[in-house]
């Protein structure tokens, strides 16, 4: 897996369905939930990342500069490439993420700046989500990298099958 060293660029949480993005300094990340505060909490989809690089790459493409928080992400990093990584596991300051998969655009993208869905299609360019599996402080300007696997909290099969 590659050593990638990033940084948390941008945070933003979602109050309602289809509601404005807050942008904050820093948010509280739940194990198996969510953001506080945030609307999409407990499903696979418990946070959204965009990689700023690729963001602001599609968007001059289309001649403009779009502010990000119209991606409709809860984070944006900096110096990480999520493409091709459901499965790896995200250190963001002191937090785990594990990707689950990639965040597909929607229609809101061509609202904010016409073509821009059908450029964000290919290679993950509309980022990816995940699930949060150690929670905590996360604060703009935090380091980010991707870690090796991380044990699993449960007992394997193994331990289970010698403890009988």
């Amino acid at each position: 897996m590659s050593q990638q060293v990033g940084r948390l660029a941008r945070i933003w949480v979602k109050r309602a369905k289809g509601g404005p993005m807050d942008p904050a300094t820093s948010a509280t990340l739940i194990a198996g939930r969510g953001i506080v505060g945030n609307s999409d909490q407990g499903r696979r989809r418990q946070v959204t990342l965009i990689d700023g690089e690729v963001w602001r790459t599609l968007t001059s493409q289309l001649g403009s500069v779009l502010d990000p928080g119209r991606r409709r992400a809860n984070l944006m990093l900096e110096g990480i490439r999520l493409e091709n990584t459901r499965g790896k596991h995200l250190r963001i300051g002191t937090c785990i993420l594990r990707i689950a998969g990639e965040t597909k655009p929607c229609e809101q993208m061509d609202e904010a700046l016409p073509g821009l869905q059908d450029l964000m299609w290919p290679n993950w360019g509309g980022g990816a989500y995940a699930e949060i599996l150690e929670g905590g402080e996360i604060r703009i300007g935090d380091a980010a990298g991707w870690v090796g696997e991380k044990p699993r909290s449960e007992p394997s099969l193994t331990t289970e099958a010698s403890a009988t």
